[in-house]
């Protein structure tokens, strides 16, 4: 009973937390702004977002050429087409439930290819091991880019003496965490352990792969076509034609993080766009029309794919 209510919960509390969002945002802009990003859309400049969306197609295309690596090393030769159509559906997965994608990219692999679930399912956990340090690699260069201006805001809202009052706690928890860490034999701990030696074993995987560095490659491939996929819609409106790297990677940075709170980033991913722009004096209502233009033309392609993905891998896999 437990396991199912969780379930639901998993399913319908992003969910509610996305229409929220989107509630919250359309109670707080006016009409006039309202009307704004309505003319965005039917001025918007449509041959960028296409663009943008055959970007994005390549991003599909090499997660799954990249997939092929770890399968190799593994011992499991795959077909191609297999791989990019699970990668599809895992894609549209997410939508609905968040991180599902990952264990629905392993099943089809089962399913369709004889990969056990559990190796299929460990080359997936290495993927995300790698992807989330290429993502602290953006961080790192926003930071790097934006020190002055985030220096400046935090010292406007902070004063120095919470910042060091902050750095004395998070030292202190540190301190403590890593004491429970080594010395706990709560279960909780322990299942921690268990995962996180998963995750250890994933990246030695990487590591000890013949092809190592091809998969390093086509993971760096993989999120400068994700850093595209954000950028080229800049071009679609004129008032964001103009806008700097600087401002794009930020952009990029929360739209990534706002995609993981909430179904597929419903709600959340123009929000955090439009806060982002704003901090840069670009207006709310351009903010959030840039947002929407993103996100929605790219939730459709995952929707498409995955959808008709689902539906052929049957149908190619029926005479094998």
């Amino acid at each position: 009973m437990r396991t199912k209510v969780s379930k639901i919960a998993s399913v319908f509390i992003p969910l509610l937390l996305g229409f929220g969002l989107i509630y919250y945002q359309y109670t707080t802009l006016s009409v006039e702004e309202l009307n704004k990003i309505k003319f965005c859309f039917q001025k918007a400049n449509y041959f960028y977002i296409f663009l943008s969306l055959l970007v994005a197609l390549f991003g599909y295309w090499a997660r799954a050429y990249r997939w092929k690596y770890s399968l190799q090393h593994l011992g499991y030769q795959t077909n191609f087409k297999n791989d990019l159509m699970s990668v599809c559906v895992s894609y549209f997965m997410n939508l609905t439930i968040p991180r599902s994608g990952e264990i629905t990219r392993a099943a089809l692999l089962k399913k369709y290819e004889n990969v056990p679930f559990d190796k299929g399912f460990g080359t997936i956990v290495a993927e995300r091991i790698v992807d989330l340090i290429l993502f602290l690699l953006f961080v790192g260069l926003a930071f790097i880019l934006q020190f002055e201006k985030l220096y400046n805001f935090i010292k406007e809202k902070i004063s120095i003496e919470k910042i060091i009052l902050f750095g004395i706690i998070g030292l202190f928890l540190g301190i403590v965490f890593l004491l429970i860490w080594i010395y706990a034999e709560w279960k909780i701990i322990k299942k921690l352990k268990n995962k996180f030696s998963g995750l250890i074993e994933g990246m030695l995987s990487i590591v000890m792969m013949k092809d190592k560095w091809k998969y390093i490659f086509f993971s760096f491939l993989i999120w400068f076509s994700y850093l595209l996929m954000f950028y080229i819609p800049i071009y679609a409106l004129p008032e964001t034609a103009n806008i700097g790297f600087d401002i794009v990677i930020m952009g990029f940075i929360f739209g990534s993080l706002a995609v993981g709170f909430t179904n597929g980033g419903l709600g959340a991913y123009p929000l955090a766009i439009a806060m982002i722009f704003s901090l840069y004096g670009i207006s709310n209502d351009i903010g959030t029309a840039f947002g929407w233009l993103a996100w929605t033309s790219q939730t459709i392609l995952t929707i498409f794919l995955g959808l008709l993905s689902y539906v052929f891998l049957p149908l190619y896999n029926k005479n094998k």
